[in-house]
């Protein structure tokens, strides 16, 4: 890997394994494959073809190609000229998508026909848009993506090595919390992820992967696995089948799964009813939000003893930053979540600084270690490191906010994340710092008190909300019970009110609402939009 690593551009890693390993199948789609030495061949045209019609290094580009090979075959072809792409996840929602793209303002254009007719109709990127090209069917206006790969077939070029500090991409986040920002990922960034991610999970070349969410994907492909996609809607995770993910796991014999927890629910769930087993699977990864130990204790049933499941900690702005895996929670920190310590998220990946930091919501121009909570206090937690993203794309006011300048040049990220560290070094994940609840006796943190009464196996998930102004609000529980306990919601109620009285954090959570369905994240299906469930409270109250 040597070679591939000395250029941060991660289009050489596809290189390397074309070369090192040319038959073997870099990409598995329905009925169709493809080997390192085709991808690689393929992007190579398609690239030369893209930059025939004016693509070429720093044109920003909006790539809305659905999960398949085409969505490989696009994406390092943009790395291997040195374009950057644009990724924002659909399920934002057409809206969404649009402010999205008018923030980015993309010169190009790859997707679909389906891509394009909302592109069209929502007038996104008029402004800007020179290029346009479709992927699969035929666009008018549009040039078409196989078109360029026979055309750029005469004139193939090595791909791009980029200047220090190069932007290799603009990633959206899922706007959980507020509007989505584009993240802006540098080459060494890309090539950062791919070298801790190798470390954090052993992961060797030759294996085979099932990722479902499709840019996981493709650093599957870039650490010379096989990435089988299975047939879903990769937009509602929490909806799939799950004898799609178990058939795809279990024909080609995977040796990795990614999900996120919503994912790993509900074929968990079916796992358990119907006696599945998945014994080819080495690893599983899932990330988005805390999995709950349940969760893990149902998926690790399917797996065989040496089988691990693993949840690394990060965000869109910096990735991984922490590793823990599901024996240790089982066997150790899921009883601390349920006495209230919060989610542990392991520890810190080597390479990477983490430091908890005093609460605050105003933006912090300069590092100083003054800014340190006091050991084993909840305070939010901030990364420094190579895989941290310096800044957001035409938000000063988000980056300002988010960002701290360090005296040598680098980058402290502001998670917006709270939490403490306990005695072991490991990170205890508390929740989101706009979701903490301001009380006029205090402050409750959310994943610390929900953790007490998820521990009531009748409850498939809670969440903590303030109604009222910051300093003086309602905490309010919103309550999810499993289907099959929805008619007991009088019997539970006091069972939970129980609960919060034997821990001083909860005991002043006094109004507990019944949910049937929490609004989540369009991305995982997994987090939960807590400001949406605070407006529900306050209408319910």
């Amino acid at each position: 890997m040597k070679a591939a690593a000395e250029s941060p551009n991660v289009a050489l890693r596809l290189g390397h394994w074309a070369t090192k390993s040319p038959k073997r199948v870099a990409v598995v789609s329905g009925r169709e494959s493809l080997s390192f030495l085709a991808l690689d061949e393929g992007c190579a045209r398609l690239g030369a073809g893209l930059e025939s019609v004016g693509i070429s290094r720093g044109t920003r580009v909006a790539m809305m190609v659905p999960p398949g090979i085409d969505f490989f075959a696009v994406a390092f072809a943009l790395f291997r000229i040195g374009a950057v792409p644009i990724l924002i996840d659909p399920g934002l929602g057409f809206g969404g998508l649009g402010r999205c793209l008018a923030e980015a303002g993309p010169e190009a254009f790859i997707g679909s026909p389906k891509a394009h007719l909302a592109r069209w109709l929502g007038g996104w990127g008029r402004p800007t848009l020179k290029v346009l090209v479709s992927c699969g069917a035929p666009w008018p206006g549009a040039h078409s993506g196989a078109r360029l790969a026979r055309v750029g077939a005469g004139s193939l070029r090595a791909p791009v090595l980029p200047e220090p500090g190069e932007t290799a991409a603009i990633l959206f986040t899922s706007g959980s919390t507020g509007a989505p920002k584009g993240a802006v990922y540098t080459h060494e960034m890309f090539s950062a992820q791919v070298e801790l991610l190798e470390k954090a999970f052993a992961i060797e070349p030759g294996e085979v992967s099932v990722p479902t969410f499709p840019l996981f994907g493709l650093f599957d492909v870039a650490l010379g696995m096989t990435a089988v996609l299975p047939r879903m809607d990769y937009t509602r995770p929490a909806a799939v089948d799950p004898r799609e993910i178990v058939g795809a796991v279990q024909s080609h014999q995977a040796t990795q799964l990614f999900g996120s927890p919503a994912l790993l629910d509900a074929v968990g769930r079916f796992g358990e009813e119907h006696g599945v087993r998945l014994p080819s699977l080495k690893r599983v990864i899932s990330a988005g939000a805390p999995v709950p130990p349940r969760t893990l204790k149902r998926f690790a049933g399917l797996l065989r003893d040496e089988a691990e499941i693993f949840t690394p900690y990060g965000a869109t702005e910096a990735l991984p930053v922490a590793v823990i895996g599901s024996k240790e929670i089982i066997d150790e920190t899921a009883a601390g979540s349920e006495e209230g310590l919060g989610a542990c998220v392991g520890r810190v990946v080597p390479g990477l600084e983490v430091h908890v930091i005093r609460i605050g919501d105003v933006p912090i121009k300069s590092w100083s270690h003054d800014l340190l909570a006091a050991e084993g206090e909840i305070g939010e937690i901030v990364v420094k490191g190579p895989v941290v993203s310096a800044r957001y794309e035409a938000r000063p006011a988000d980056t300002a906010l988010a960002k701290i300048a360090g005296r040598d040049g680098a980058v402290y990220h502001r998670m917006g994340d709270l939490g403490s560290r306990d005695g072991l070094g490991r990170l205890w994940f508390c929740g989101r710092k706009s979701h903490r609840v301001r009380t006029s006796q205090g402050t409750l943190y959310t994943i610390p008190c929900e953790g007490v009464f998820n521990a009531n196996p009748k409850v498939r998930r809670t969440a903590l909300v303030g109604v009222g102004a910051p300093g003086a609000q309602i905490p309010v529980l919103c309550v999810e019970l499993e289907p099959e306990f929805r008619r007991h919601r009088v019997a539970v109620r006091e069972e939970l009110f129980a609960l919060a009285s034997r821990h001083e954090h909860t005991r002043a959570i006094e109004t507990i609402l019944f949910h049937d369905a929490f609004p989540v994240d369009i991305r995982h299906n997994a987090k939960i939009f807590r400001e949406k469930l605070a407006a529900w409270a306050a209408r319910r109250l």
